[in-house]
C-alpha cells in the first residue's frame, strides 16, 4: 500500500523502520492504553513477523521530517471486514495528521478494496474515541470492565464500526 495525503505518506512497514518504530511503541505514556511498552526485541519481533510477512500494520510516515511517526493496524478479520487501530508518535500528537493518515486509510479501504465495514476497539473514551467519530465510526457498544488496563484496573473497551454504506 502507498497513499499520499498532503502532510503524510502510509505505506507498508520496512526493515529500515525499526528505530521510528520502537520510538513509538517502546514508550511507556504513548502505550498507556495498550499494553506495556515494547523491549526492543519486541519491537523487531512485531515489526517483521506481523508488520512485514503478514502485513498487518501501516507505516505513517510525516512527509517534512521523513520519519515513521505512527503505527496503523489494518487487517481482516473475515471477507470484507477490516480492524483498524493507530498508535501515534506522542511528540507529533494534536496536529492532526493521525486522523489524516487514518482517513486516507479509511478512504482508501472503501474506494480501492471495497470493504464492508472496518471496525476499531479501544480503552480510551478520550483521544481515540474521538478519532472513530472523526472517521466516521459509529458506536456499536460499550463492554463494561472488559480488560485490565497497564496499571491493573478494570476498563471499558468502546467499539466502534463504520459500513461501506455509512459513507456520503
Amino acid at each position: 500500500m502507498y497513499i499520499e495525503t498532503d502532510r503524510m505518506i502510509v505505506r507498508d512497514f520496512t526493515v529500515h523502520d525499526l528505530s521510528d518504530l520502537h520510538e513509538i511503541l517502546g514508550d511507556g505514556e504513548t502505550m498507556k492504553y495498550c499494553e506495556p511498552a515494547y523491549t526492543v526485541r519486541k519491537t523487531a519481533d512485531l515489526l517483521q513477523s506481523f508488520c512485514i510477512d503478514k502485513k498487518g500494520a501501516f507505516a505513517a510516515v510525516h512527509k517534512e521530517s521523513s520519519k515513521v511517526i505512527g503505527y496503523i493496524l489494518f487487517h481482516a478479520t473475515d471477507d470484507g471486514v477490516y480492524e483498524m487501530g493507530w498508535i501515534f508518535n506522542q511528540n507529533y500528537r494534536g496536529k492532526g495528521l493521525a486522523s489524516e493518515a487514518c482517513g486516507a486509510v479509511v478512504d482508501y479501504a472503501f474506494d480501492r478494496m471495497h470493504v464492508h465495514k472496518i471496525f476499531a476497539e479501544t480503552i480510551d473514551g478520550g483521544r481515540s474515541v474521538n478519532l472513530m467519530k472523526k472517521l466516521g465510526m459509529k458506536p456499536e457498544g460499550i463492554q463494561r470492565s472488559q480488560v485490565r488496563d497497564n496499571f491493573g484496573n478494570w476498563a471499558d473497551v468502546y467499539l466502534y464500526g463504520i459500513l461501506a454504506q455509512d459513507r456520503p
